[in-house]
């Protein structure tokens, strides 16, 4: 009996359900900031520079959480390292909240930065170690899905409690202001999120690195039979290196001593995934378009259907991953995005300066809107998803936990870089200079998938090649 007919669905749903959990507080992280910032502000007293790095300072702790947690992982597991990230995200969403300083506020936005950091690279990389091959990629992308679920509900529950309160900086329950509340509501499934993880099991590839075979095909006859367990628990330790644990330095070539050419395509694939703009239109969605004519009530209408269409999109990927391959996904996606970015471009280009705002023509506006959304529909079909999927795949046993930490790194860094540098850019060389040069880094990233990204449709984890 071969692997896809024994699998056990079942609970393999439901430990990827449990995963992706990881994703949804991502996202709800990530999201529930948006509606707090005047009430940072007044609390605060803190001026554009304070309240921009509230903000943006969980993005420094998700760049060194993504770091620390591959190596975590290799150290104390999977499972024990998401228990750790479930905890953060508790202890941040509860602080964030209670915070009575702009300095206390960041320390604990920072924690919460560094459980986002630690599921955006550990659930993909989670699911890929107990998921099917033939189902790995459909299953791996559900994170993706997941992220933009939990920036979806962090939206709307920032607007339920601001409207129920009157404004997010009226008092809401027990004399605490609704932006208080906002971050209070992570707490739910956080929680949620802790307690299903002790029902889940380590990964398969950790308990047999760790000399834990026995525990290993236990953990494999659950999710395969027994079969197939022993044959999987041969291959694991074939595929890993005997002499020693995994480390960092196993990222460098044991002849050359120059970081292996499959380390460099993890950091090319998490750094073209923000060079290309993407989180412009997750953090700056409202005073893009506000900038452009738009009103605000329109805006934050914009902001509804490009999530709408975010998630259309990712259930298109998840339906053709497995299919046809990661690769042509990601071909497609890069080719639509350099296209419909220099359309933006071209179309603001276009446009006249009133009264210190854009202005677009009737004609320029619609071709804005809709590359817009053009644009968001090929990045949810194809970066979006894929780049976590084959970070979480593509490395070797030996290395994923050091490539992940590594990639995942430089995946935060970038978008740090990204998020801090659009205001700078849309002063000075406007939104035509910062589209022109996203749709730039879209073309350049063609060339890099053609060159340097190896199709891993259904290998097996243990026949990825480093």
């Amino acid at each position: 009996m071969d692997q896809q007919q024994s699998a056990n669905m079942a609970l393999i749903t439901a430990i990827v359900a449990v995963a992706t959990l990881g994703g949804f507080l991502f996202g709800f992280d990530s999201g529930v900031i948006n509606g707090t910032v005047d009430g940072l502000r007044i609390a605060f007293d803190s001026d554009d520079v304070g309240t921009g790095f509230n903000v943006a300072s969980m993005l420094l702790g998700c760049a060194v959480g993504a770091f620390l947690a591959g190596r975590l992982a290799d150290i104390l597991g999977r499972k024990r390292t998401l228990l750790l990230a479930a905890l953060f995200f508790i202890v941040s969403a509860y602080g964030s909240g209670i915070a009575g300083s702009s300095a206390e506020f960041v320390v604990y936005r920072v924690i919460g930065g560094l459980a986002v950091g630690a599921a955006s690279v550990l659930a993909p990389a989670y699911i890929s170690e107990v998921t099917p091959a033939h189902l790995r990629g459909r299953l791996s992308s559900l994170q993706q899905i997941m992220i933009i679920i939990g920036l979806t509900v962090a939206f709307l529950s920032n607007y339920l409690l601001a409207e129920f309160a009157g404004a997010s900086t009226n008092a809401l329950w027990m004399g605490f202001e609704a932006w208080r509340w906002m971050f209070w509501m992570e707490l739910i499934p956080a929680t949620i999120f802790l307690v299903a993880l002790f029902f889940i099991p380590e990964s398969p590839r950790y308990l047999v690195a760790k000399e834990r075979n026995e525990d290993a095909q236990k953990v494999l006859g659950r999710l395969f039979g027994t079969g197939f367990a022993e044959r999987k628990v041969a291959e694991i330790k074939t595929s890993i290196a005997a002499d020693h644990a995994p480390r960092l330095s196993d990222l460098l070539d044991r002849h050359s001593g120059k970081i292996r050419p499959i380390v460099w395509t993890g950091i090319g694939l998490a750094v073209f995934q923000q060079l290309v703009g993407i989180n412009v239109v997750f953090y700056y969605g409202a005073v893009l378009w506000q900038a452009v004519g738009f009103s605000e009530s329109d805006a934050l209408k914009i902001n509804i259907l490009s999530g709408s269409i975010s998630i259309a999109a990712c259930l298109a990927a998840i339906a053709l991953i497995d299919r046809i391959g990661r690769k042509p996904l990601l071909l497609v996606g890069s080719v639509g995005m350099a296209v419909t970015l220099a359309a933006m471009a071209f179309a603001f280009q276009s446009g006249s300066i009133v009264d210190g705002s854009l202005v677009l023509s009737d004609s320029a506006g619609v071709i804005a809107l809709v590359s817009a959304n053009a644009y968001v529909a090929f990045f949810n079909f194809s970066w979006g998803p894929v780049m976590w999927v084959m970070l979480g795949e593509m490395f070797p046993n030996q290395i994923r936990g050091s490539g992940l930490a590594v990639s995942g790194f430089a995946q935060w860094t970038a978008n740090f870089g990204i998020t801090m540098t659009f205001p700078i850019m849309l002063a000075s060389i406007g939104l035509t200079g910062a589209y022109g040069f996203y749709a730039i880094s879209a073309a350049i990233s063609v060339l890099f998938v053609w060159k340097l990204v190896h199709e891993t449709k259904g290998l097996e984890l243990e026949d990825m090649k480093g």
